[in-house]
């Protein structure tokens, strides 16, 4: 599978072939609730501008602040 790098992608198809905990792992390094981890990645809720770019920088650019939050990064 091909991802466009530029375009982003989203947090749940980061997670789509979750290894074990990844998600928990994700949740404490970012210092955050697995529950609002959950919610992030099923779109339900959206980062502030600061997670985001810890996102974006904890997924090494896989997942960009743009992709989190369109209103705010262009």
């Amino acid at each position: 599978m091909r991802f466009d790098y530029n375009a982003g992608m989203t947090l749940q198809e980061y997670f789509s072939s979750d290894v074990r905990g990844a998600k928990g792992e994700m949740a404490e390094h970012l210092k955050i609730t697995p529950t609002w981890m959950a919610l992030l990645i099923a779109g339900t809720r959206q980062p502030s501008p600061m997670l985001a770019l810890k996102i974006e920088e904890a997924t090494q650019g896989l997942v960009t602040r743009q992709e989190l939050r369109p209103d705010i990064f262009r």
